[in-house]
Parts: structure tokens; sequence; C-alpha cells
């Protein structure tokens, strides 16, 4: 029977399978943070004795039926703190317990009266995804894997060969949209995708069509090529369609989830809007930027799926995974995409070949769609909350899908609302940066990808007390 380096008398003959361990999933604590602090107390009250043996990760994540990343993370804590250690192929055991662990249980020293806890800031407004729980092991196996592409010296402006199959096998599961390799081009982004189709489709003056109100990158990036900005207006549906004009080269649109009213397109309109881009002329550039969250309704089919002639689909991992990554992809006819692959090459543009090999290794392994399956019933959680508490009080729209919903709202209660919120600690956007012409709908754009469902809950809360003072007023 093994024993320990450290502890010559103690040998590790008893694993523990049932932990009492009690988290909740309402404290604004981090679940990890709260293992952690459960495990430490144990640890001091003699509850875990040294050279104890805990579970493995994988197994107290199932019992506690949390992510492995919230074992990994406090188990990891502890480690670097001295209270745990682990041999090779035997385990996670409990150190000895030294003085300075000891110390921690001592009575404090007379403190000064306390003051006032510092505010805590709820962010509350939209486009940022939840980062902070992913699965560490995946994340670091796609790396490695990384590491092992030698540096080139010659990056394909396609973007890497195996990356785009295994793009085109995630578009064809996720959004029913059947492509080959020789359809999809690696961007860097959103931003990158929309920049490459005004330098391919419009040039110096052409019309370009933006959603009013919706996403201001569009706007700007359209503008930065010298392109003619059109407000095309909007309904809680989406664009509409018998009020687009009829000299525009391209219109950039969000059907999925119109940003920001979050208005999904309805298929009659989609088939209309088709026709209007035949008749004219016009390619449709659609950003597909949160398709993968959905609620309560199926999945609407892309654009580009209908009408592969007309439309150019945009995609990025920065709602699904994290803006940090810097990978989307643009899905066009092979023409265009060889167009486009001549500009990045005359600009110099690229996306980098290691961070595609670590999303190749991400899709390949099943890791994304993992990623995706959890934080859709994540996200659920956080919207149900939203709809939950500020549901009775206005109307909102767009939450059905996505990571964030509107509150709609009488103009002029908005801006205090706004100001009030931020006193009281919670971030708002209202629609008001999000119009280019005259604006026509108001109320606030609360996004819930970035904050704990803790933390969405009590900033709704403050929200809803602000909103009934404003409209009772």
């Amino acid at each position: 029977m093994a024993t320990n380096a450290r502890f010559p008398e103690t040998t590790f003959v008893r694993t523990l399978v049932d932990l009492p361990i009690s988290l909740s999933r309402e404290s604004a604590v981090p679940l990890s943070a709260q293992l952690t602090g459960w495990l430490r107390r144990a640890m001091l009250a003699g509850t875990l004795a040294p050279g104890e043996r805990l579970p493995s990760s994988r197994g107290l994540a199932g019992q506690l039926r949390v992510s492995r990343t919230v074992v990994t993370e406090a188990y990891q804590q502890l480690y670097a703190e001295g209270w745990l250690e682990g041999r090779h192929g035997s385990g996670t055991f409990v150190a000895a317990l030294e003085a300075s662990h000891l110390a921690v249980e001592a009575p404090p020293a007379p403190e000064p009266p306390p003051r006032p806890p510092a505010q805590r800031t709820i962010d509350l407004t939209p486009g940022t995804p939840w980062v902070r729980d992913y699965d560490h092991a995946a994340w670091k196996r796609a790396w490695r894997k990384a590491a092992d592409l030698p540096p080139g010296d010659s990056p394909d402006p396609y973007g890497l060969p195996y990356l785009r199959e295994l793009l085109a096998d995630h578009l064809r599961r996720a959004r029913a949209v059947t492509v080959g390799p020789e359809n999809v081009l690696v961007t860097r982004g959103t931003g990158n995708g929309l920049d490459l189709c005004a330098l391919a489709l419009l040039g110096e003056g052409g019309r370009a069509g933006v959603e009013d109100p919706g996403y201001h990158v569009a706007r700007t990036v359209f503008a930065a090529r010298g392109a003619k900005v059109v407000p095309c207006p909007v309904d809680e549906d989406g664009v509409i369609v018998e009020a687009l004009p009829g000299d525009l080269r391209v219109l950039y649109t969000t059907p999925a989830h119109q940003y920001p009213l979050g208005g999904r397109l309805p298929i009659p309109r989609r088939e209309r809007l088709l026709a209007w881009a035949r008749s004219t002329g016009a390619i449709i550039v659609e950003d597909d930027y949160d398709a993968e969250f959905r609620y309560d309704v199926a999945p609407l089919p892309a654009l580009y799926g209908l009408d592969p002639s007309r439309v150019v689909l945009l995609g990025t991992l920065s709602k699904t995974l994290a803006p940090d990554v810097g990978v989307g992809w643009l899905v066009g006819s092979p023409e265009l995409l060889d167009r486009i692959a001549a500009i990045r090459l005359s600009l110099s543009d690229r996306t980098s070949g290691p961070v595609q090999q670590a999303v190749a290794t991400l899709l390949e392994r099943g890791d994304l769609d993992r990623h995706l399956r959890r934080m859709r019933l994540e996200y659920a959680r956080r919207r149900g909350a939203i709809v939950e508490i500020l549901g009775p009080l206005c109307r909102l729209r767009g939450d059905t899908a996505g990571l964030h919903v509107l509150a709609e709202l009488p103009r002029d209660t908005v801006p205090g609302l706004v100001a009030a919120a931020r006193e009281k600690g919670v971030l708002l956007d209202s629609t008001a940066r999000h119009h280019y012409g005259s604006e026509r709908l108001h109320g606030l754009v609360i996004g819930y990808g970035s904050a704990t469902l803790a933390d969405v809950r009590h900033g709704c809360r403050i929200v809803a007390g602000l909103m009934c003072s404003a409209l009772n007023e």
C-alpha cells in the first residue's frame, strides 16, 4: 500500500465519495470560490484529515452537479495555497496543516469600525458573453495542439483547409447550411468580415443599407471604406422589406436575432427579402452573430441556405466562446471568396494560424458543441430571470434568442432610468445609440451574457424598482 513521503505514518486507504457540500447558485460568490472555502474550512476543522484522498474532479463535479471546471479551479487554488498535494497516478490528497494554515483560525485582532462596503457594479449592457466558465482541460489541449503547428511564412488567405472543413460541418449541424470548405473563408471576426465585404462588394460611393436601429460597427466599417450608408427601418420582426430602396449594392441584416430589437425575421418576409435582392441585384450580408442561442423556439433557416447566390453569411466565435479568440467565418460563392482572398493578400490581412489550429481542435473533439450546450442552459436561466422580474412591468422584445432583450419604455423615462441605475451600480444600455436616423423605438437593451445569474436577478430587481417609480410619476 502506498504511503506519502511527507506523512510516512499515513496510508491512503479511504477515498471520500460523498462530501456533504452545499453550494448556492443564487449567491454572488462564484461556485468555485464557494467550494474552495468549504474544503479549506473542512481541512481546518479536521473533517478532512491529512492524507485523506479527495474525489476526482469529474466525480465531485457529478456529485455537485456543477461544471468540472468549478472543481478544477477550487483544487488548483488549494494546491497553490498548500492545502492539497497530489502524486502522479494516485490522486489528490489533503496535505499536512502547518502553523501558517492553523493561524487562519486564530482570533482576529481588534479592527476599527467597518466602513460601508464599496458598491459592486453589475454590468447588464449587451455584447459580451460569459467567459469565466469554460473547460480548462479542453482549452489547454487545444493550445498544446496548436503549438505543434510550425510557424508559417505564407498564411493561407482562405484559412487553414482543415478548419474550413470543420466549419462547414459545424454550419451544417448548427444552422442547417449545406456548404463545402470551398464556400468558407476564415476571418478574424464579424468586423473583419464586414470590412472584406465592403472592399469586395461596395467601392467608393457604393450604397450600403444598414438596419436602423442596428449594429453600429456595420455603419462605421462601411463608412470607413467610402460607402454611402443608408438607414433601413426595422420593426419588431426585423427589416421592413417594403421600405428598402432599390439602389442598394449591399444590405447588412441580422435576421436570426435583430440587433438590438431582438426580432426573428419570419419565413414569408425572408422570402420577400430574397425576392427584393434578386430583383435589384443587391447582395445581402447576413450576420449570424448569436444564432446558436435559442429558448423555447425552433431555429429558423439561415438566409444563405435559402439563396446562396444573393447572400453572404458572417459568423463569429466572439459571442459563442470569447471575443479574445478572434476567429470568425465568411460563407459565400467560390468566386466571391477568390476575390476576397486576393484583397487579403494585397492588404497582408490574415487570421493567426495557431489560433485557427486551436479552434479546429475544439471543433474536432466536440468541445465547442459541449460548451454551446452548457451555455445555452445557463443563458436560459438568466433570460428567465429577466422575464420573471421585468416582464410584468414592460413589454420585452427579443427574449426568445440571443444574449439580450429589449425592455420597451416611454421615451422620456429612459435617460433618467439609465442614470439612476448607474448610481445604484447597474450598468444599462438604451436604444438611443443604436439608431442612425430618427429614433422611433425607445427602451433599455439589457444584456445577460457577462453577469452571473445572481447578479442578473439583483440588477433586474433594482431596475424594476426604478421602473415602477418612473412609470408612476
